[in-house]
């Protein structure tokens, strides 16, 4: 009878350590996951504050750590080509499409939109104030040899800017009224501030350091002012070692409707207003009407 307990009792405590064995073994052979992601953006969301907010939500939710990049929507998709970032939240749409029909980035998804303004000196010796159309504030800025202030980075601003200054058939760089900082958004609104010369920005950073600038809102409202912002991943089956579970986590954040919520709302209790309108769900083409 006694050796029948004990055999018995070798087969539970078999049992047991196998059952241990068996239930930790899985855990500690599986490839640890992939904290940090590397995030390439346009300064104007850092600019804004907007990141400041956003990120420790995300961060806390998902147990991700996001690396900030913030440079020029050109310089962020650069990156992306070469496989240094992980997920793009940028705003240039043309250079955007490119980028993802040339295998570099997937689902680009619509997260945001602001615009962008023209601001200037109160002095304003280009009298372009109240102009509603922006090629002819450009037009009259260079007909006053009126100081301009690019930011010159290939960002989605420059983009924008050198888009309206080709439809108002001027060629703006080499003119000695022509300046480019090579800068991001905050600190090309400082350098403009400090010179009392125009330039474009987006509303969101304008309104952040207003406050500091001396610079005044002085045309606003044209249609090709809108700012559309979007974020990427980029194509893990271009780049393998990108973080795409990661990308994906972080793309999934800014268009579900906690974020978007929380973009609606930012800056309203500051300003009066939001800073960013949110847009998931929304086309494109519907924006700003």
């Amino acid at each position: 009878m006694m050796k029948r307990f004990k055999s018995i009792g070798f087969v539970f405590v078999l049992m047991a350590v196998l059952a241990l064995v068996f239930s930790v073994t899985p855990a500690t052979a599986a490839p640890p996951k992939q904290k940090n992601i590397i995030m390439a953006t346009t300064t104007s969301t850092q600019d804004s504050g907007l990141l400041d907010v956003l990120l420790p939500i995300f961060e806390k939710k998902t147990g991700y750590f996001v690396k900030t990049i913030a440079v020029g929507s050109g310089q962020a998709m650069a990156m992306g080509q070469k496989g240094e970032a992980d997920v793009l939240l940028v705003h240039s749409p043309a250079a955007e499409k490119k980028f993802v029909a040339e295998g570099y980035g997937i689902n680009r998804r619509l997260v945001m939109h602001n615009d962008f303004i023209i601001v200037g000196p109160k002095s304003d010796p280009a009298k372009i104030k109240g102009t509603k159309s922006a090629v002819e504030a450009f037009k009259k800025i260079a007909a006053a040899n009126a100081i301009f202030m690019s930011r010159g980075d290939n960002s989605g601003t420059h983009s924008k800017e050198k888009e309206i200054w080709k439809t108002a058939g001027i060629k703006a760089e080499g003119q000695k009224w022509y300046q480019q900082t090579g800068l991001g958004m905050g600190q090309t609104l400082n350098v403009a501030a400090e010179k009392k010369s125009y330039t474009l920005a987006d509303r969101g950073t304008y309104l952040a350091l207003k406050k500091n600038l001396g610079l005044d809102i002085l045309s606003e409202g044209d249609a090709v002012l809108l700012n559309i912002y979007h974020v990427i991943e980029v194509n893990p089956a271009k780049w393998p070692k990108v973080n795409a579970a990661g990308a994906k986590a972080f793309a999934d954040f800014m268009v579900s409707k906690q974020t978007q919520k929380v973009i609606k709302t930012f800056g309203v209790d500051k300003f009066g207003s939001p800073l960013f309108f949110p847009d998931t769900g929304k086309k494109e083409e519907q924006l700003g009407k």
